[in-house]
């Protein structure tokens, strides 16, 4: 007994060693200080950071900064900067590309002209240590951004010109730092200067032109091994983040960039994306800012007045510096005082870039302890008040935007749409519910429905066993995307019925329904009952091809006749290309005439939809080459159409969509039939589609009738 004791208490000796121990220490913690900070209203990630120094070689010395510490940090810092960039809107970023590269030089040029002259002619350094000091005060690292992704503002134009200037500073700082480190030791000549352009071109082109090559191909090949696209993701990361060491730049530049090389390829609503930002934002990115807070020894400031007095310096001019840059930037571009904060926020958090800075010069003895003291204390610091800043503008930014929505689903009720998806073939349903899920509105509490009309015939409790088994993988799909499945059977002599009756049992906004084929049980749905599907479903009707993964599309091609933006759902499809395009991060060209261009551009503002819209103009629609000329195999068509009976119905159009599918046998098509105002009478809005072909038959006797009448009459 004794012994054990004596064991159990060896288990225990600080710092403990026990790497069971240790990451069980690391998880409670993980789990327990943003619980109970959150209490007291403080920012989870200063309780992170804030139970680091508690625990760490500095604190009470429960955890020693060892190997696996170090690596999960590393782990955790490259995550962050991955996220950031695979969370970018690239359709926004192209739009304000201007904005970013203006921001970054503002939060690179204000706090290096701020640093400079303080720490020159205040703090008494040689040129070197002072420059080297001031361009810390220039990085950032976007420590507050899990707020912002949480709070679901990642797509915010703040954002989004924050994000992109990080890592245009951090790169311009890292550049910075080689070069006084080349200037201290002697090697700062035209080899210097040619390895370092060279290295980053090669570097540039293996991320962005055979990465993502590479990953369509890997994406596409293995296409059910869902376990194997993260795995590949994480692979892709460090592989970036090692090639960026090796080409003279910081990792966290290769994973920044290794997100922007990915963003297309992995669309915000996929399972692969919910994965990567689970397993980050649970165990990696907590693990980093722990490991943050394990650097600062708070008995520097006890040390004596002068590393006191750089300490408070350092700190003073690093958030000032960032204030000014993010005022600079909300005057320039007219922002509001809360989207001031937030880019304040965001940029004023200094930890990793400013670390590596600090301690390269450092260990050239460059620096000395009272700035790498200092440094410590400016990065807890900083981290505190970039959290506060950080959380308190993305509150009220979200509960805007909350507030934007939720006005603009009193109009068309958005926020409550739902999505029926009828099943012929389950061959197909895994492409289609993988576009529902792509737009699908997010605040949307419905579910997505999967249904299949069973034939009444005496297999029919059989056939609704074979089929409940059959859609458990496509619920499991649903829930990798944390999307609720529910499942509908019905026994229906006609499916066609089952599908229009079912559509207004559920209230459904949108259905989704496969590609009308010539032989098989789809036939049996789209072959005589089509019509009658499109023209009684009177919901936003989705009809899809699919022949390929959404990974390949480059543009999205959105065909538009004229008057169709008249039509009560137009408005709900505008949304939900929108959408797709941010999804994928592909441009929409908009197929119409001129007005038809103005008022789709009109309504877009009026939604404030972000999607960059392109313009063809079509003179002439019977001129199919007119329309066909420009489309590549690349291209995702999307075919505004109309039923008979609507303002924008035209006759020409019948058979366009005939033509589309014999020309484009590569491409995905998507026909839609928006909702219309057509009015119905009661009898018309629940007419059996099973009685359809008697009804046209007698219509069709009786005007023979009246016809024989007539010529009688005559004789």
């Amino acid at each position: 007994m004794i012994e054990f004791f004596k064991h159990f208490l060896q288990e225990f000796e600080l710092p403990l060693s026990n790497p069971v121990l240790i990451f069980s220490l690391i998880l409670f913690i993980i789990l327990l200080s943003p619980i109970l900070l959150k209490k007291i209203n403080i920012p989870g990630i200063i309780g992170l950071i804030i139970s680091g120094v508690i625990i760490g070689p500095h604190g009470l010395n429960i955890l020693a900064k060892n190997s696996a510490v170090d690596l999960f940090s590393t782990i955790g810092l490259l995550y962050i900067m991955f996220i950031a960039g695979l969370e970018l809107d690239m359709n926004e970023f192209k739009a304000n590309r201007n904005k970013s590269l203006l921001f970054g030089l503002f939060t690179f040029i204000f706090p290096l002209c701020i640093g400079f002259p303080v720490c020159f002619y205040l703090l008494q350094y040689d040129f070197n240590a002072s420059f080297l000091t001031a361009s810390m005060f220039a990085t950032h690292t976007l420590v507050a951004y899990p707020i912002v992704s949480k709070l679901g503002i990642a797509k915010n134009q703040a954002v989004a010109i924050t994000v992109g200037g990080t890592i245009l500073t951090d790169t311009a700082v890292l550049i910075i730092l080689a070069v006084i480190m080349g200037s201290s030791q002697g090697n700062l000549n035209q080899a210097f200067w040619i390895k370092l352009g060279v290295s980053l071109a090669i570097f540039s082109a293996i991320m962005f032109l055979v990465i993502p090559r590479i990953a369509k191909w890997f994406f596409k090949k293995l296409e059910s091994e869902k376990h194997a696209h993260y795995i590949f993701v994480l692979s892709v990361v460090f592989f970036a983040a090692f090639l960026a060491e090796v080409a003279g730049v910081e990792p966290i530049i290769g994973a920044f960039v290794a997100g922007l090389a990915l963003n297309p390829l992995i669309p915000h609503s996929s399972a692969l994306m919910n994965r990567i930002e689970f397993i980050g934002n649970s165990l990696f990115i907590p693990f980093f800012l722990i490991s943050v807070g394990m650097l600062v020894d708070i008995s520097v400031i006890l040390s004596g007045p002068t590393a006191l007095i750089v300490a408070g310096t350092l700190s003073v001019v690093a958030i000032f510096g960032k204030w000014i840059a993010a005022f600079f930037t909300q005057v320039v571009f007219k922002y509001t005082k809360t989207e001031r904060q937030l880019i304040f926020g965001l940029s004023s958090a200094h930890a990793a870039a400013t670390l590596a800075v600090i301690l390269v010069g450092f260990k050239a003895k460059i620096l000395d302890e009272n700035i790498l003291n200092g440094t410590i204390i400016l990065i807890l610091i900083t981290c505190i008040v970039a959290s506060f800043a950080t959380e308190k503008a993305a509150k009220k930014i979200a509960i805007c935007e909350e507030e934007v929505s939720t006005e603009d689903a009193n109009k068309d009720q958005t926020l409550e749409e739902h999505i029926l998806i009828p099943l012929a073939k389950t061959s197909a349903t895994s492409s289609l519910l993988d576009f529902a899920l792509l737009i699908k509105d997010k605040k949307s509490k419905n579910p997505v429905t999967l249904l299949t009309i069973v034939p009444n015939n005496d297999q029919a409790e059989i056939n609704i066993l074979k089929y409940k088994k059959a859609v458990d993988k496509f619920v499991i799909q649903g829930s990798a995307s944390e999307v609720k499945i529910t499942t509908i059977a019905r026994i229906d002599h006609n499916p066609a019925s089952g599908i229009a009756r079912t559509s207004k049992e559920i209230m459904s906004d949108i259905v989704i329904i496969g590609w009308p084929r010539k032989t098989g049980f789809l036939d049996k749905i789209f072959g005589e009952n089509v019509d009658s599907i499109i023209n009684n479903v009177d919901k936003s009707l989705f009809i899809c091809r699919f022949q390929k993964t959404f990974i390949e599309e480059k543009r999205l091609v959105f065909i538009c006749p004229p008057f169709s933006e008249r039509g009560i759902g137009f408005h709900l499809l505008l949304q939900k290309i929108s959408r797709l395009s941010q999804e994928l991060s592909i441009p929409i060209v908009i197929y119409a005439e001129y007005k038809t261009h103005q008022s789709i551009t009109q309504i877009a503002a009026n939604l404030r939809l972000n999607a960059k819209l392109g313009f063809k103009s079509i003179l002439d629609w019977e001129d199919f080459d007119a329309i066909s000329d420009e489309i590549k195999p690349t291209d995702l068509i999307v075919f505004n159409l109309s039923r008979k009976g609507s303002v924008s119905y035209q006759s020409i159009f019948d058979k366009l969509p005939q033509k589309f599918e014999k020309s484009f046998d590569d491409n995905n098509i998507i026909l839609v039939y928006p909702q219309d105002d057509r009015k119905e009478s009661a009898m018309d809005a629940y007419e059996d589609f099973t009685a359809t072909p008697l009804k046209k038959s007698i219509e069709a006797i009786e005007q023979i009738g009246r016809g024989l009448g007539s010529i009688l009459k005559k004789n």
